[in-house]
Protein backbone atom coordinates (compact mmCIF):
# COMPACT_ATOMS: atom_id res chain seq x y z
CA UNK A 1 0.00 0.00 0.00
CA UNK A 2 1.16 3.76 -0.78
CA UNK A 3 2.34 6.50 1.89
CA UNK A 4 -0.24 8.75 1.86
CA UNK A 5 1.01 12.32 1.86
CA UNK A 6 -0.21 15.56 2.32
CA UNK A 7 1.91 18.53 1.23
CA UNK A 8 1.77 21.82 3.10
CA UNK A 9 3.46 25.18 1.85
CA UNK A 10 2.40 28.33 1.23
CA UNK A 11 3.45 28.68 -2.11
CA UNK A 12 1.78 26.90 -5.04
CA UNK A 13 5.19 26.38 -7.15
CA UNK A 14 6.96 24.53 -4.54
CA UNK A 15 3.57 22.70 -3.75
CA UNK A 16 3.47 21.59 -7.28
CA UNK A 17 7.15 20.77 -7.39
CA UNK A 18 6.81 18.59 -4.35
CA UNK A 19 4.04 16.89 -5.83
CA UNK A 20 5.70 16.37 -9.06
CA UNK A 21 9.21 15.02 -7.06
CA UNK A 22 7.08 12.60 -4.73
CA UNK A 23 4.70 11.08 -7.60
CA UNK A 24 7.58 9.65 -9.75
CA UNK A 25 7.76 7.12 -6.88
CA UNK A 26 5.20 4.62 -7.06
CA UNK A 27 5.05 3.45 -3.71
CA UNK A 28 4.33 7.37 -2.56
CA UNK A 29 0.49 9.15 -3.32
CA UNK A 30 -0.38 12.48 -2.67
CA UNK A 31 -3.15 12.13 -1.34
CA UNK A 32 -3.92 16.72 -0.30
CA UNK A 33 -2.26 20.22 -0.17
CA UNK A 34 -2.73 23.06 2.21
CA UNK A 35 -1.29 26.29 2.18
CA UNK A 36 -1.50 27.51 5.93
CA UNK A 37 -1.63 25.60 9.43
CA UNK A 38 -5.88 26.23 8.83
CA UNK A 39 -5.96 24.73 5.76
CA UNK A 40 -3.91 21.66 7.12
CA UNK A 41 -6.08 20.84 9.92
CA UNK A 42 -9.32 20.85 7.73
CA UNK A 43 -7.56 19.02 5.03
CA UNK A 44 -5.93 16.17 7.84
CA UNK A 45 -10.00 15.98 8.78
CA UNK A 46 -10.83 15.07 5.96
CA UNK A 47 -8.16 12.38 4.21
CA UNK A 48 -6.55 9.89 5.79
CA UNK A 49 -2.40 10.83 5.72
CA UNK A 50 0.55 8.91 6.74
CA UNK A 51 3.18 11.59 6.12
CA UNK A 52 3.02 15.58 5.84
CA UNK A 53 5.61 17.57 4.44
CA UNK A 54 5.53 20.55 6.15
CA UNK A 55 7.57 24.47 5.45
CA UNK A 56 8.13 26.01 8.81
CA UNK A 57 7.08 29.31 7.62
CA UNK A 58 3.64 29.37 6.19
CA UNK A 59 1.38 32.19 7.44
CA UNK A 60 -0.54 31.74 10.79
CA UNK A 61 0.34 29.02 13.29
CA UNK A 62 3.64 27.70 11.76
CA UNK A 63 7.25 26.42 13.12
CA UNK A 64 7.48 24.66 16.04
CA UNK A 65 4.02 25.90 17.45
CA UNK A 66 2.30 23.88 14.44
CA UNK A 67 4.31 21.04 14.66
CA UNK A 68 4.18 20.37 18.19
CA UNK A 69 0.04 20.78 17.81
CA UNK A 70 0.07 18.16 14.95
CA UNK A 71 1.89 16.34 17.05
CA UNK A 72 -1.01 16.38 20.00
CA UNK A 73 -3.41 16.39 17.43
CA UNK A 74 -2.49 13.69 15.31
CA UNK A 75 -0.68 11.24 16.65
CA UNK A 76 -1.05 8.90 13.43
CA UNK A 77 0.57 11.35 10.94
CA UNK A 78 4.51 11.59 10.55
CA UNK A 79 6.07 15.19 10.29
CA UNK A 80 8.77 15.76 7.58
CA UNK A 81 9.87 19.58 7.19
CA UNK A 82 10.54 20.53 4.25
CA UNK A 83 12.12 23.99 4.39
CA UNK A 84 14.78 26.64 3.59
CA UNK A 85 16.24 27.10 6.86
CA UNK A 86 19.18 25.23 7.52
CA UNK A 87 20.70 26.83 10.65
CA UNK A 88 21.47 24.34 13.15
CA UNK A 89 19.27 25.11 16.07
CA UNK A 90 16.13 25.68 13.60
CA UNK A 91 16.84 22.09 12.63
CA UNK A 92 17.04 20.67 16.07
CA UNK A 93 13.71 22.58 17.55
CA UNK A 94 11.50 20.99 14.63
CA UNK A 95 12.72 17.80 15.61
CA UNK A 96 12.31 18.21 19.65
CA UNK A 97 9.09 19.30 18.91
CA UNK A 98 8.01 16.26 17.15
CA UNK A 99 9.50 16.49 13.63
CA UNK A 100 10.52 13.20 12.25
CA UNK A 101 12.47 13.85 9.41
CA UNK A 102 14.10 17.61 7.82
CA UNK A 103 14.98 18.02 4.59
CA UNK A 104 15.88 21.61 3.00
CA UNK A 105 14.16 22.68 -0.01
CA UNK A 106 17.26 22.87 -2.32
CA UNK A 107 17.91 19.19 -1.46
CA UNK A 108 18.24 16.41 -4.08
CA UNK A 109 14.45 14.88 -4.91
CA UNK A 110 15.89 11.67 -4.20
CA UNK A 111 16.48 12.57 -0.94
CA UNK A 112 12.79 13.60 0.00
CA UNK A 113 11.78 10.52 -1.41
CA UNK A 114 14.07 8.64 0.66
CA UNK A 115 12.98 10.66 3.88
CA UNK A 116 9.43 10.30 3.04
CA UNK A 117 10.09 6.30 2.70
CA UNK A 118 12.41 6.78 6.22
CA UNK A 119 9.64 8.29 8.22
CA UNK A 120 6.71 6.38 6.72
CA UNK A 121 8.52 2.97 7.80
CA UNK A 122 9.02 4.51 11.13
CA UNK A 123 11.68 6.02 11.31
CA UNK A 124 13.54 9.31 11.31
CA UNK A 125 15.57 11.79 8.72
CA UNK A 126 17.79 14.41 8.71
CA UNK A 127 19.37 15.69 5.45
CA UNK A 128 22.91 14.71 5.82
CA UNK A 129 23.80 18.24 4.73
CA UNK A 130 22.69 19.50 8.25
CA UNK A 131 23.79 16.70 10.66
CA UNK A 132 26.87 18.15 11.81
CA UNK A 133 25.57 22.02 12.24
CA UNK A 134 22.44 20.11 13.95
CA UNK A 135 24.97 17.70 16.50
CA UNK A 136 27.34 20.23 17.78
CA UNK A 137 26.03 23.40 18.37
CA UNK A 138 23.14 20.77 19.95
CA UNK A 139 25.98 19.12 22.22
CA UNK A 140 26.75 23.04 23.51
CA UNK A 141 23.05 24.20 24.22
CA UNK A 142 22.55 21.44 26.29
CA UNK A 143 23.92 23.58 28.99
CA UNK A 144 22.34 26.76 27.40
CA UNK A 145 19.72 28.82 30.40
CA UNK A 146 17.07 28.65 27.72
CA UNK A 147 17.35 24.52 28.11
CA UNK A 148 16.04 25.03 31.57
CA UNK A 149 12.52 26.73 30.82
CA UNK A 150 9.49 24.62 30.86
CA UNK A 151 7.27 23.96 27.89
CA UNK A 152 5.39 26.72 29.02
CA UNK A 153 8.26 29.60 29.23
CA UNK A 154 9.08 28.01 26.22
CA UNK A 155 5.93 28.67 24.28
CA UNK A 156 5.55 32.16 25.89
CA UNK A 157 9.28 32.61 24.76
CA UNK A 158 9.27 31.66 21.30
CA UNK A 159 6.16 34.16 20.81
CA UNK A 160 7.39 36.86 22.42
CA UNK A 161 10.44 36.74 20.66
CA UNK A 162 8.47 36.51 16.86
CA UNK A 163 6.56 39.83 18.25
CA UNK A 164 3.19 38.43 20.27
CA UNK A 165 1.79 41.18 22.65
CA UNK A 166 1.31 39.52 26.37
CA UNK A 167 -2.34 39.94 25.52
CA UNK A 168 -2.37 37.91 22.60
CA UNK A 169 -0.04 34.89 24.06
CA UNK A 170 -2.90 34.92 26.96
CA UNK A 171 -5.58 34.57 24.33
CA UNK A 172 -3.68 31.88 21.88
CA UNK A 173 -2.58 29.71 24.95
CA UNK A 174 -5.78 30.30 26.68
CA UNK A 175 -4.44 31.72 30.12
CA UNK A 176 -5.01 34.87 31.81
CA UNK A 177 -2.53 37.70 31.19
CA UNK A 178 -1.79 37.72 34.88
CA UNK A 179 -0.60 34.14 34.19
CA UNK A 180 1.42 35.01 30.91
CA UNK A 181 3.12 38.50 32.77
CA UNK A 182 4.06 35.65 35.49
CA UNK A 183 5.90 33.05 33.72
CA UNK A 184 7.60 35.91 31.47
CA UNK A 185 9.33 37.20 34.95
CA UNK A 186 10.15 33.38 35.83
CA UNK A 187 11.64 32.64 32.39
CA UNK A 188 13.16 36.35 32.61
CA UNK A 189 15.07 35.55 35.95
CA UNK A 190 16.08 31.81 34.41
CA UNK A 191 17.48 33.68 31.35
CA UNK A 192 19.64 36.24 33.58
CA UNK A 193 17.93 39.46 31.39
CA UNK A 194 16.21 42.19 33.07
CA UNK A 195 13.90 43.73 30.55
CA UNK A 196 12.55 43.30 27.07
CA UNK A 197 15.49 44.76 25.01
CA UNK A 198 17.55 41.98 26.20
CA UNK A 199 14.96 39.34 26.48
CA UNK A 200 14.88 39.82 22.23
CA UNK A 201 18.65 40.33 21.81
CA UNK A 202 18.65 36.72 23.78
CA UNK A 203 16.54 35.18 21.47
CA UNK A 204 18.12 36.26 18.38
CA UNK A 205 21.32 35.48 19.77
CA UNK A 206 19.98 31.57 20.07
CA UNK A 207 17.88 31.28 16.71
CA UNK A 208 14.45 31.28 18.56
CA UNK A 209 12.81 34.08 16.64
CA UNK A 210 13.34 31.94 13.20
CA UNK A 211 11.43 29.34 14.38
CA UNK A 212 7.85 30.57 14.69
Amino acid sequence: MALRIVIADDHGLVRTGLRQVLSTAPDLQVVGEAANGSELRQLLCKVAADVVTLDMAMPGENGVTLIRSLVCDCPGIDIVVVSMHDEGQIVARALRAGAHGYVTKDADPELLIDAVRRVGAGGRFIDPALVDSVIFPALESDSAPHSQLSPRETQILERIAVGHSLGSIADTLRLSPKTVSTHKMRLMAKLGVSNNADLMKYAIRHGITATE
